[in-house]
């Protein structure tokens, strides 16, 4: 495909699908250092390829920053496999007021329009899909956000179970703070480096964590920060992801325990939820002295390692 028309891309549309994407601005918030697409002035884009998120109400609003975004006559693709969302790309961008040209290829559903759309639906689909403050869980969240609108059980079932923490300490894939908040509760923690590959996750957590002894960082927990020392923290607590592109991955959640052994000093301590299926004791064994089955329950499972 051709993509001299455009100038930006949002998220990772399949290659046999749209072409090179290498030359265009991501303004994916899974992208560190990206431009985010709430950000963009209006009127401002040439044109937009977009892989659309699966979630209903996410998707509608990024459609329609895009279609604020993008420069009178400029054109949007967008793009999403039929099942996560594909086959109601047309009535979603109907809903925004858009004429548009519809095809399918390789079990997607892909929508060529122009916009500029209805301002109204634009306007409403932007307000429904914005951060908000959740006066049920008393946090600032977004839809599309991991466990955006409760409480992850893991979650919970690892609070439930960790002692109070002491020390310098990290939250890998920290999402909207809440393991982070726990863990805060403790006098006895000196810091915090809470890590999200999600821009909109962290945005939210520096809301929902306000204390001075908490670092942000937009990055992947996979990987350790190049300014963090290896071996230099007294704790790790992670509820890692187990699912990329909307499809299991089990590898995302070993690399996480790698990151966070390579994080740890010798008698440091990671705090782990997982789901009961997943088969990380094979991981844990080889990168701690000790791996601790502390408590399972809801299909969840609590580990305590001790490097």
């Amino acid at each position: 495909m051709d993509l001299s028309a455009y100038s930006h891309v949002y998220g990772v549309p399949p290659v046999d699908l749209v072409g090179d994407i290498a030359g265009l601005a991501q303004l994916s918030p899974f992208s560190p250092g990206a431009q985010a697409l709430d950000e963009a002035a209006p009127q401002s884009i040439d044109g937009l390829v977009m892989l659309a998120p699966p979630g209903a109400i996410e998707r509608r609003y990024a459609l329609a920053l895009a279609l604020n975004a993008l420069k009178p006559g400029a054109p949007l693709l967008a793009l999403a496999p039929k099942d996560k969302g594909g086959s109601r790309l047309a009535q979603d961008l109907t809903g925004l007021g858009c004429a548009f040209e519809e095809s399918a290829r390789r079990h997607h559903r892909i929508c060529l329009t122009q916009g500029p759309g209805d301002p109204a639906a634009l306007a409403a689909a932007i307000a429904e899909g914005a951060p908000r403050l959740d006066e049920t869980l008393g946090l600032w969240t977004q839809p599309g956000v991991f466990s955006w609108n409760r409480i992850d059980p893991g979650s919970a079932l690892l609070i439930a179970n960790m002692p109070p923490l002491a020390g310098r300490g990290a939250d890998l894939g920290c999402g909207l703070g809440v393991l982070s908040h726990a863990a805060l509760a403790s006098p006895k923690v000196k810091s915090l480096l809470m890590i999200d590959l999600d821009r909109r996750a962290l945005e939210c957590a520096k809301r929902n964590v306000a204390d001075a002894r908490a670092a942000f960082m937009w990055g992947d927990g996979r990987k350790v920060p190049k300014t963090l020392e290896t071996n230099a923290l007294d704790f790790v607590v992670m509820n890692p992801p187990f699912h990329e592109s909307g499809h299991e991955n089990r590898t995302l959640g070993q690399s996480f325990i790698q990151s966070a052994a390579a994080m740890l000093r010798t008698g440091g301590v990671l705090w782990l939820t997982a789901n009961r299926h997943l088969p990380y004791e094979s991981i844990l064994k080889p990168l701690f002295k000790r791996a601790t089955l502390i408590k399972e329950a809801g299909g969840f499972k609590i580990y305590q390692a001790q490097k």
